[in-house]
């Protein structure tokens, strides 16, 4: 079965940056759409960025949008978020998910893989 580990998260002051990374076992990591999704407590599981199997292209939330960065490394099977110009409004656990074959989609139930998660925090 395939795996996803994030790692990564922590505590951070706002205006900071951290960098999440996802290790994905398998050998299919090159034909799945990645995603990073986060959900604060209380709250819907929300879209943060996604990044193309296909040709590396990325797609982000309004909200992060210039401040967040997805990147994969195929030879790694990784997938990264750089996070920067963080604020309190971030801190949420972050999974990162994998779509098999995926268009990059927005919505969590697109995709078949979940990680455990990696928390955020961000104080102000």
């Amino acid at each position: 079965q395939m795996q996803l580990a994030e790692s990564g998260g922590g505590l951070v002051q706002a205006g900071g940056s951290l960098t999440l990374s996802c290790v994905v076992s398998g050998l299919t990591f090159r034909r799945h759409a990645m995603g990073w999704f986060r959900q604060a407590p209380g709250k819907e599981r929300e879209f943060v960025a996604a990044i193309s199997w296909k040709d590396g292209s990325t797609y982000y939330a309004d909200s992060v949008k210039g401040r967040f960065t997805i990147s994969r490394d195929n030879a790694k099977n990784t997938v990264y978020l750089q996070m920067n110009s963080l604020k309190p409004e971030d801190t949420a656990v972050h999974y990162c998910a994998a779509d098999y074959y995926g268009s990059s989609s927005g919505s969590p139930y697109e995709y078949e893989h979940w990680g455990q998660g990696t928390q955020v925090t961000v104080s102000s």
